[in-house]
């Protein structure tokens, strides 16, 4: 049901009054309660062996918006369905404390709109407002209820005075939105949004209480893994394909996906956001009961010079793998793509890709491989991606590529249960 028109400032008693008896993004219920239109596994905070998990996340990295006194509603895509909803804020490339005093979560409609009866207040230890340190994160209150599968949610935060410099995520793929001056966090409507925006703005990650089986694999990596080229609002990511496909599976074999990719990033250096390495900690190991990570990164660092043997990127790839073990979390090699007829592109550096490929590919030290070099180059010609699968910028994939390269994850390899 589409959101109705507000007829006078109560809007917000209003949506608490229609979100007890909501069917869309929520749905409150007892522990042996399902969730609605949801194939997947089930559990609340009451039943025996549940605990948090991702359904969706986020690389933090710097935005360029100004916010002074406004709300940000932004529009995530969830991968699988459990209950008790929790949603982390960041600040943690932040310039100052930002404090937020109004935070909804509902069921994103068209536009900047909002199903009606979905858009629920959350809190923060029991608290409507919370400050966020710089460089910190916060995580709200459990939201009673049930989250669906491939639900698409609007996280709405209502910013106090000036925000700085807003940590998030810069180019997202999704459209979010911008109010006029003022909290309308709890607006179903949605006309005061009238500035969309490609960048979401301190939303980090949702987490969902699933049966103890279940986990979340995070996908670390640069704007390939990011989706970039890929139709945007349409969840076309080789991430978002590999969800579908963990949801297909039985209810054990399942795990959430979260999204760590940032456009530019790489392994030896900072550049776009800081380096893989930097932020294998806050991004990857930190997430909730992550299982596994894969590892897609490396093109930039050949473009841009940084990898000049194959040894530079090999040394870091050892780095990360040892932090994962350390922590009982497998870790997945991606080989890396090819780009000739892209920028950059040069017979010595398509030498050095190849020979870290091939690394990849037989060292047996990563606990599993995803091969999307073959699942996306064009046979006859290895250097370059099938034209097919090509954006056009001969480096990115366009929707069909990205599909082939999230059919090339084994699910088997997610699961090594370190």
């Amino acid at each position: 049901m589409p959101p109705r028109r507000p007829a006078s400032t109560a809007l917000a008693a209003t949506a608490v009054a229609l979100a007890a008896t909501a069917a869309f993004a929520f749905v409150p219920g007892t522990a042996t309660t399902a969730i609605a239109t949801t194939s997947g596994p089930v559990a609340t905070s009451a039943d025996a062996g549940v605990h948090q998990a991702g359904t969706w996340g986020t690389a933090t990295d710097r935005t360029t918006l100004k916010l002074v006194d406004q709300t940000v509603r932004n529009v995530i895509h969830t991968s699988i369905g459990g209950s008790g909803l929790r949603i982390s804020l960041t600040n943690a490339l932040g310039s100052a404390p930002v404090t937020f005093d109004s935070v909804w979560v509902g069921r994103a409609w068209q536009g900047a709109s909002v199903v009606q009866g979905t858009n629920r207040q959350l809190t923060f230890s029991a608290s409507t407002s919370v400050t966020v340190p710089m460089g910190a994160e916060v995580l709200s209150d459990p939201l009673p209820g049930d989250v669906p599968e491939q639900s698409t949610l609007a996280v709405s935060l209502h910013v106090v005075g000036d925000a700085g410099t807003v940590s998030g995520h810069r180019l997202a793929h999704q459209t979010s939105w911008i109010s006029t001056t003022g909290d309308f966090a709890a607006d179903e409507w949605g006309a005061t949004f009238t500035t969309p925006t490609t960048s979401s703005a301190w939303v980090e990650s949702a987490g969902v209480e699933v049966p103890h089986q279940v986990g979340t694999v995070v996908a670390l990596g640069d704007s390939i893994t990011d989706g970039d080229r890929s139709t945007a609002g349409a969840n076309r990511r080789w991430p978002d394909v590999l969800a579908r496909h963990l949801l297909a599976q039985p209810a054990a074999q399942q795990l959430g996906v979260m999204n760590a990719g940032i456009s530019g990033n790489r392994v030896l250096a900072d550049g776009s956001g800081v380096s893989a390495q930097a932020r294998f900690d806050r991004d990857v190991l930190a997430q909730p009961d992550v299982r596994t990570a894969i590892v897609l990164e490396g093109v930039n660092d050949l473009r841009g010079g940084l990898a000049t043997e194959p040894d530079d990127l090999i040394v870091a790839y050892r780095q990360l793998i040892a932090r994962a073990h350390a922590r009982g979390v497998c870790v997945v090699g991606g080989t890396i793509t090819p780009w000739q007829g892209g920028g950059r592109w040069s017979s010595s550096r398509e030498a050095i890709r190849g020979q870290v490929n091939e690394w990849i590919r037989s060292s047996g030290e990563f606990d599993g491989v995803v091969d999307f070099d073959a699942a996306v180059r064009d046979p006859q010609h290895p250097a370059r991606m099938l034209p097919a699968y090509d954006s056009g910028d001969h480096l990115h994939p366009g929707d069909a590529g990205y599909e082939a390269m999230g059919n090339a994850v084994p699910l088997t390899a997610l699961d090594c249960r370190r």
